[in-house]
């Protein structure tokens, strides 16, 4: 993996962590328990991915 691919993969995931911290955020502030749902939903939808991210390296 070339070292322009390592920091393609790095950004991502750092884009990745910073979307599932603000859906948790969110999700707690929420007093809309459909919205709430969806926003926690929206988190483990970024950790998947930023797992993915991960098992790339």
């Amino acid at each position: 993996m070339t070292s322009k691919e390592l920091l393609y993969i790095e950004d991502a995931l750092g884009h990745e962590n910073f979307m599932k911290s603000c859906a948790k955020k969110t999700s707690g502030k929420l007093t809309d328990p459909t919205l709430s749902t969806y926003m926690a939903e929206l988190e483990q939808k970024h950790a998947a991915l930023a797992s993915k991210f991960l098992n790339l390296l």
